[in-house]
């Protein structure tokens, strides 16, 4: 079946490129809309930057800038996709066009179009225009001329009372199921049991959710990947479930759509998952994602570790459920069986009395991959350490977790000579490797005084249960 989509407003069908055609590679060789660039083809530089216009449940038009060069041409179906060209109205700039050339926002003007389509997903998003709020929408986007200040400037005179919809979230076309050329098979299911019948009869297909990393593959090193079977329109898979005790979260279910419940309910989880990629990245990637990739610098897994929260896997077979610390048994492999898949994510609530915090090490603070993450789950009380969970990535070939050092914690007095003590349990736990990331002797040095970083973190508070609701 024919890929069907809206761009900038106009309806187009596209049948008989490869589905591993990058939305960068279309959008500029098949319908010369150049002004979207290729930087990185790797989901970094910003160059790329295009809008995918949605509505919500309620009706709501959604605007959030993506990487187009790692969308596969597929991903697009049934999407309203708005690039640089198709903002203006007629010979009128958009306004954070022209705020661009009064704040004199450009200089060699590589990468404009793409801070452009950035700010443009920020004004019609209607947030409040802080400094911060500007820096964290312009984080996946690179400039090396300006400095900077004029972009910032520029959002500022741009953005904030969100505008009519201009370009329009039209009302969402039907994807289709499936997309084929003579080498290739991109398979869309839209329901649980569809998925679970695709994947049965294709266990070697590759699972595609955000595309993130699969992105790269496609995008930048070119792999064919004859069989792909996408999940994001799995509607069981996108849910998010909460309860007095636990929060749940479907495979499928991206970064943004989960912040506000993490930022709520585990600030300091929160806080690591806006360095894990840009806007453009946490409104394509996915917790299940994540997860699946295996990857034992992946920013989330010894965070979900330390929450003790487990996978809950599903087949034709049935379901189970799985520990995530159990799920990992080898350097990206899984327990997943030939036909499962990641259905959710389950993950316990903190008790009171309870803290949680993550700490990520890296060379530099945004979208940069780890050198070491770790992840603590406290309970105080009576000023003893009443229940301790501790889990570190990038120290071993998975996420681990690190169970001598929980035991030289676990009853004692909470003092920074504690803290201090646990170091000869970190080298017990763990025998790192060295890499261009970081040397073995850095990375047991770091992983020992992440402890007295988390003595003092929350020593700043006298009550833990205020770090419940920090």
């Amino acid at each position: 079946m024919p890929i069907q989509f809206n761009l900038n407003g106009v309806f187009y069908q596209e049948d008989g490129l490869p589905p591993t055609t990058s939305v960068l590679d279309y959008l500029r060789q098949h319908q010369g809309k150049t002004g979207t660039k290729e930087g990185c083809a790797e989901g970094d530089c910003g160059a790329c930057t295009i809008v995918l216009a949605r509505e919500d449940e309620s009706g709501n038009a959604i605007y959030e800038a993506v990487n187009s060069c790692l969308l596969m041409l597929p991903q697009l179906d049934g999407a309203n996709v708005v690039t640089v060209e198709g903002i203006a109205d007629a010979d009128t700039l958009d306004p954070v066009q022209a705020a661009m050339v009064e704040t004199d926002g450009t200089q060699c003007g590589f990468c404009t179009p793409g801070f452009i389509m950035a700010l443009y997903a920020l004004r019609q998003g209607g947030e409040e225009p802080t400094d911060e709020v500007i820096h964290e929408a312009l984080a996946g986007n690179l400039c090396r001329c300006t400095g900077y200040t004029p972009i910032v400037a520029a959002a500022k005179k741009a953005c904030g009372n969100a505008p009519p919809d201009v370009v329009g979230a039209r009302a969402t076309l039907v994807p289709s199921s499936s997309y084929a050329t003579e080498n290739q098979r991109f398979h869309a299911p839209n329901s649980l049991e569809d998925l679970a019948a695709l994947r049965a009869a294709h266990p070697s297909a590759q699972l595609l959710a955000g595309g993130t990393d699969l992105g790269i593959l496609t995008s930048k090193e070119r792999q064919p990947l004859p069989e792909i079977i996408s999940i994001v329109h799995v509607e069981e898979l996108l849910e998010i479930t909460e309860t007095d005790d636990y929060l749940e979260l479907g495979a499928a279910v991206t970064y943004t759509r989960a912040l506000p419940y993490i930022k709520r309910l585990y600030p300091s989880l929160s806080t690591l998952i806006t360095r894990i990629g840009s806007r453009q990245i946490r409104n394509m990637g996915t917790f299940g994602g994540n997860i699946g990739t295996a990857s034992p610098i992946g920013d989330t897994l010894p965070c979900l570790i330390a929450l003790d929260a487990t996978v809950i896997l599903h087949s034709l077979s049935g379901e189970r459920s799985v520990p995530l610390e159990d799920f990992f048994i080898g350097y990206r492999e899984t327990c997943l069986g030939p036909s499962e898949f990641i259905k959710a994510i389950h993950i316990p609530k903190l008790s009171s009395g309870q803290a949680f915090r993550a700490y990520k090490i890296s060379k530099r603070y945004d979208q940069d991959i780890s050198s070491v993450i770790g992840a603590y789950r406290v309970g105080i009380s009576h000023s003893k350490v009443a229940s301790i969970r501790v889990a570190f990535g990038g120290m071993a070939a998975t996420p681990k977790r690190a169970s001598a050092s929980e035991a030289a914690l676990a009853g004692k007095d909470w003092t920074e000579e504690t803290a201090l003590a646990v170091a000869p349990a970190v080298a017990e736990d763990f025998t790192p490797l060295s890499d261009h990331r970081a040397s073995q002797a850095y990375r047991l040095r770091v992983a020992e005084n992440l402890f007295i970083r988390l003595y003092r973190d929350l020593s700043e508070f006298e009550d833990l249960t205020d770090v419940v609701a920090a």
